[in-house]
């Protein structure tokens, strides 16, 4: 009978080719051939659970465990490269009216006041579209609100380009000031892409480097009006035709986030995600009332006033302050007051990473302490820096200031996301909205006849009075072990077996 099988086969097999092939050897040259496909298909259903596999350790349970820098093959680290590179395009649309600023007041005759009322309206503006975009992201997902908000600010930064008076400028600076709100697209990006244990670092790395686009436009916007103005232009055209530089970065970052991003680590939305264990809201309000009821959420937006509210207060204020009290030059006073923004490269981030690693001690509660803490300090180095005397006793207090405001607004948003998971977009509004709401508040302690020093004295007082009000911030304990199981690394027991990932193709 296997004989029979045998040749059976081998009259099947050389029917099929044409060939006869009745002899042992054949048959032992046909069984190989034969054993070979179902090998390479073997190897290759490995290679395929491999990968799967391996993007399952940075990718456990769907949200990336590890910020791995050197990587774009993953939606998670190809979504936080994309963002951050976006938010850095929008803070340099944001700001690169600002170096250009006297000789646009030659050129248009604008008054002290006209400059005051800009600067004044850019900020404003953004509080509101902060919390409109917040509201957005929670509806309609990053990916499309992002890819709007930056099409849509292309048009008021190139209309600069084309005002003729002191009213059309500070109209035109108000509608700028919507582009300041992709801060709170990338954050609520960042939260569905990293999970609860480096959260707080994602977050904090993609807003530090974000901000770094304001820095970019102190040196590039007025080296660019010289480029213009050494090839034939005339300065009242140089620093029109230099504004088109910043609207036509924002339409290629725009174009990069519709087309390399996604929602969600498995795909795009196509109606907003309620969790099972969220209360389920059936108005298209229902998340933003959750946040705006909740009385966290208004503390952490008044700790957010008091770090990046007066950090945007202090890239003003600091240089006068340094050329009035210590008589330095203008260069001098620039160079020690731009470490303020220069310490987002890494000092955001190490706010974002200590308020990760004390939730894998404390919980969310350890988030809230460190928060805390280095608010207080921030504060003590402002009032410390408002008062000094001798340059050298500023200069450190200045260091230490630099450093830990940027600690302070990582740990603010290393708490935001788990307020209310449901409703993220609209807490980050909320929150990243006080943060210009600090900054308005803030201006108006320099308003007066008094001095920068005492201003500046306050300032720091009044920061290290308030930091307190963020131990309010409290959770549950149901809520504190579930956070626990989350950063301690218990993902893994959700991995799924290999053979059940075999053929899982990402939804698009």
């Amino acid at each position: 009978m296997l004989r029979a099988g045998a040749r059976g086969r081998c009259c099947f097999s050389s029917r099929e080719n044409g060939h006869a092939a009745r002899t042992p050897a054949g048959a032992i040259e046909r069984s190989t051939q034969n054993s070979v496909k179902p090998a390479a298909h073997e190897l290759a259903r490995d290679l395929r659970v491999r990968r799967l596999m391996a993007m399952r350790t940075t990718i456990g349970g769907g949200k990336a465990q590890r910020i791995e820098l050197l990587r774009v093959d993953t939606p998670p680290m190809r979504a936080f490269h994309v963002t951050w590179v976006a938010f850095c395009v929008a803070f340099f649309a944001w700001f690169a009216v600002a170096p250009l600023t006297p000789v646009i007041r030659e050129e248009l005759d604008l008054t002290p006041a006209d400059l005051s009322n800009a600067m004044m309206a850019s900020v404003a503006a953004t509080v509101f579209a902060r919390v409109v975009v917040g509201f957005l992201c929670d509806r309609m997902g990053p990916r499309r609100v992002y890819t709007w908000l930056l099409l849509v600010s292309f048009v008021p930064v190139i209309s600069v380009a084309f005002v003729q008076d002191a009213a059309s400028f500070i109209a035109a600076r108000l509608a700028i000031g919507i582009v300041g709100a992709a801060f709170v697209v990338t954050q609520y990006h960042m939260s569905l892409m990293f999970a609860p244990r480096v959260l707080g670092a994602a977050n904090a790395i993609t807003a530090g480097w974000g901000n770094l686009g304001g820095g970019l436009a102190q040196v590039v916007m007025p080296s660019l009006f010289g480029a213009a103005v050494a090839l034939g232009l005339s300065e009242n055209a140089a620093w029109r035709a230099s504004l088109l530089l910043p609207g036509i970065l924002l339409l290629l970052a725009a174009l990069a986030y519709w087309r390399y991003t996604w929602d969600t680590p498995t795909g795009n939305w196509q109606h907003p995600p309620t969790p099972a264990s969220s209360p389920v809201t059936e108005d298209k309000w229902g998340k933003l009332r959750i946040a705006v009821a909740d009385v966290r959420t208004w503390v952490l937006a008044i700790a957010y006033g008091i770090c990046f509210g007066v950090e945007l207060t202090m890239h003003n204020a600091a240089p006068l302050y340094l050329v009035d009290r210590f008589g330095l030059s203008l260069k001098q006073a620039g160079l020690l007051a731009g470490m303020v923004g220069l310490a987002n490269i890494f000092a955001r981030a190490v706010g974002g990473m200590a308020s990760d690693l004390a939730a894998r001690v404390l919980g969310l509660h350890g988030r809230v302490y460190v928060l805390f803490a280095v608010l207080l300090v921030e504060g003590v180095a402002l009032a410390i820096f408002g008062y000094a005397s001798t340059l050298p006793v500023a200069v450190v207090a200045l260091v230490v200031f630099a450093l830990f405001v940027n600690f302070s607004t990582g740990a603010t948003f290393g708490l935001v996301p788990f307020l209310h998971p449901q409703a993220v977009g609209a807490v980050s509004g909320i929150v990243a909205a006080g943060g210009n709401v600090g900054a308005v508040l803030a201006a108006l302690l320099f308003r007066g006849e008094g001095s920068l020093a005492s201003g500046l004295f306050q300032l720091g007082t009044l920061v290290a009075l308030l930091c307190p009000l963020v131990l309010l911030v409290r959770f549950s304990a149901v809520e504190q072990r579930a956070h626990l199981s989350e950063v301690r690394g218990r993902w893994l027991a959700s991995v799924p077996n290999p053979k059940e990932a075999e053929g899982a193709v990402p939804a698009q």
